[in-house]
């Protein structure tokens, strides 16, 4: 397993009115973090909130290409991210969701306590397959075809890679000492955004080259 020290880039916030960060995604234009109760817009490079959608946010927020998904207690609410209308809702896994992601048409949903990741198929919420992780799991992404998440346990908190059929990790990113990760998504390439938990930021993360 190859390991590293994270290099954390960039800080945004923390930001008005948002006590904590859990999800965190990226639509290509903005970064969106649930900040409790509410979904809101930080644009990466002012790093100002632009836009707010009155959606209980408390954990994982994923984005497919055209709708928003957020974690609202034991709900996965889709959002029309223009008006801020939820257009549909399914059951969340049973047994406290955590991050989430979208990819290969699928949502990607972390379970923390449980050290689980479920594909969730987007319609009906029905669990696909599981893969067992080997820590708490928070924020999850998908890099192409890399399986990454975060962990927050013990206040240590590290972004892995893993065989998204094993479960092994194959790779490893080492927080900072006190420095959690309660939310993550990619921006596609070589950047992880991180959600801060209670301290109310955004880090950025770069992946290490191989």
């Amino acid at each position: 397993m190859k390991r590293s020290a994270a290099h954390i880039s960039r800080e945004y916030g923390p930001f008005p009115e948002v006590s904590e960060v859990a999800g965190v995604s990226y639509d290509g234009t903005n970064i969106w973090i649930a900040a409790g109760d509410s979904m809101k817009a930080v644009n990466p490079e002012s790093g100002a909130i632009v836009r707010s959608l009155d959606v209980p946010a408390h954990a994982g927020t994923a984005y497919d290409g055209k709708h928003l998904f957020q974690l609202s207690g034991d709900r996965i609410q889709k959002v029309d991210p223009e008006s801020g209308r939820v257009v549909a809702s399914i059951p969340a896994p049973e047994g406290g969701a955590s991050g989430m992601a979208w990819a290969e048409g699928s949502l990607w949903v972390g379970q923390h306590r449980r050290r689980k990741i479920h594909q969730v198929d987007p319609d009906s919420g029905k669990i696909l397959r599981t893969i067992e992780a080997n820590r708490f799991v928070t924020g999850v992404t998908w890099v192409g075809k890399e399986l990454w998440h975060g962990t927050w346990e013990e206040e240590n908190s590290d972004i892995r890679r893993i065989d998204p059929q094993s479960g092994e990790v194959l790779e490893l990113i080492a927080m900072p000492d006190g420095i959690v990760v309660s939310g993550l998504e990619s921006d596609g390439g070589d950047l992880f955004f991180c959600g801060g938990g209670p301290s109310g930021k955004v880090r950025t993360v770069r992946k290490p080259k191989r």
